[in-house]
């Protein structure tokens, strides 16, 4: 050996990216003696990050976008190379579709929750009864303290079934991709059970809290999400290309991980071997399990359950579709008969992305109760997309093409109590394991600058560690 410590990260998604080129900065700026090889099972590096260019379109077959007030995603972003790239969302009128109807979403509502009385009282999502029993947040005592609670519970309890299946639960399970009565408050959305606690009241919290709009009038709405011009896939293009020669290696699996005396041993797929220092599991929660699998420890992630998903995608010329919706998309509630849970009017909302005089519809199918629909054909997905779309608009020929994508047990599960067994296990790994480390979608947060924030953070927990072996 040359003296140099070995790192090995092993998942080539967004956090694997993200810790590998941190890590690489780290080294070159401190001189640090450490080497680092990141090893990605598939031939594809990105995770879920996936775009396809075609006859002049955009399609994102993963994450779309990310949130802008998370800051992490965009400065690597322009860390990179792609700070000119960066690319607003176009703003406008969403929707929820519920009893087959489209009802505009009540302005002033946070992630569902009402901020400002009258629009919420002014809308047709809700019955009289509905509203009256959703006022009852003002009143209704806050709640016991609790370690953990279902999501669907803590929003029924203040506001009522009907605010969170016409409302709450369709945007939140579009992020989760679950049932929001067995996904974790704690692990998701702990600011919520925060607010109630300290103000005895989410909506009297929120309006406490959350910052003051100025109302300008004619003005635009501030757009929420960031994208890339030349679509997501160009940031892990970036990324990768800011990477020394040799650390990436693509169709390499890592089959089991074993602790030496002074070491680890990373027993390869290929039959080969790998010595690590450390090691960073940026991998999905079954395969961590899988290369720990002699630690009873990790447990809980052999037990994490994950749905699927299929979005599909459809590019159409403009002159097909005979009634448009003026807006950028719609979620729909578990109460409607329909088989998509939402629509994105891609075109519109990141107009970069569709040529002049054509549509880019994007449609996800594969709710809770519904997750052999990802299993069919392409054809039958999406003539079940087509069909329910055409209750709400009138789209007069089938698309010029179509890119329909498929995730298999792709969208982990935080479930009730997620937050706690993730403590148990990175404490049991801090004993039996120290300087193996997980990062990624699986564990503390699911969206793209979740993912990389814990990337960024498990290379200072590395480097820690390797100072004091």
């Amino acid at each position: 050996m040359n003296g140099r410590k070995q790192v090995a990260i092993i998942g080539g998604g967004i956090a694997g990216l993200t810790a590998a080129y941190y890590l690489q900065k780290e080294i070159n700026e401190k001189h640090l003696p450490y080497d680092v090889r990141l090893l990605e099972a598939s031939d594809h590096l990105g995770g879920k990050i996936r775009t396809v260019r075609k006859d002049g379109f955009t399609i994102e077959r993963g994450p779309d976008s990310f949130l802008a007030r998370k800051k992490s995603a965009a400065r690597l972003a322009s860390e990179v190379g792609l700070e000119n790239e960066l690319v607003p969302n176009g703003t406008g009128q969403s929707y929820i579709l519920v009893n087959n109807k489209l009802h505009k979403m009540p302005s002033g509502s946070f992630m569902g929750i009402p901020t400002q009385v009258r629009p919420f009282l002014g809308s047709g999502l809700f019955s009289p009864l509905g509203k009256v029993r959703a006022a009852g947040d003002f009143i209704k005592s806050k709640g016991e303290a609790k370690e953990d609670q279902s999501l669907g519970h803590f929003f029924r309890r203040r506001l009522g079934d009907e605010v969170v299946e016409n409302l709450i639960e369709p945007l939140l399970s579009g992020i989760y991709a679950g049932n929001i009565d067995n996904l974790s408050l704690m692990a998701t959305f702990p600011n919520f059970y925060h607010l109630e606690q300290k103000h005895g009241s989410l909506i009297k919290g929120l309006n406490k809290t959350m910052p003051k709009k100025k109302q300008t009038k004619g003005a635009k709405k501030p757009s929420m999400f960031l994208t890339l011009e030349r679509g997501l896939e160009s940031l892990v293009d970036a990324i990768v290309a800011q990477l020394d020669e040799g650390i990436v290696s693509t169709g390499v699996s890592v089959d089991h991980i074993e602790r030496k005396e002074d070491c680890y041993h990373l027993l390869l797929g290929n039959g080969t071997g790998m010595r690590a220092d450390a090691v960073i599991i940026a991998a999905p929660h079954h395969a961590a399990s899988k290369m720990l699998s002699q630690y009873d420890f990790m447990e809980p992630l052999r037990q994490m359950p994950a749905t699927s998903v299929a979005n599909v995608a459809m590019a159409f010329d403009a002159s097909a579709i005979k009634k448009d919706i003026d807006g950028t998309g719609f979620v729909v509630s578990r109460n409607s008969d329909y088989r998509i849970t939402a629509c994105t009017w891609t075109h519109k909302k990141w107009p970069h992305s569709t040529p002049e005089g054509k549509v880019l519809l994007r449609c996800y199918v594969g709710k809770p109760g519904d997750q052999e629909v990802v299993d069919l054909s392409d054809e039958e997905i999406q003539k079940i997309v087509m069909k329910d779309l055409n209750k709400t608009m009138n789209i007069t020929s089938e698309p010029e093409f179509s890119v329909i994508t498929r995730w298999r047990d792709a969208m982990p599960q935080y479930t009730v109590g997620h937050k706690q067994r993730l403590q148990t296990i990175h404490a049991k790994m801090a004993e039996a394991l120290p300087g193996v480390h997980l990062a990624g979608g699986s564990y503390e947060g699911i969206g793209l600058p979740d993912c990389i924030d814990q990337g960024e953070a498990v290379v200072q927990k590395v480097i820690e560690q390797l100072q004091t072996k």
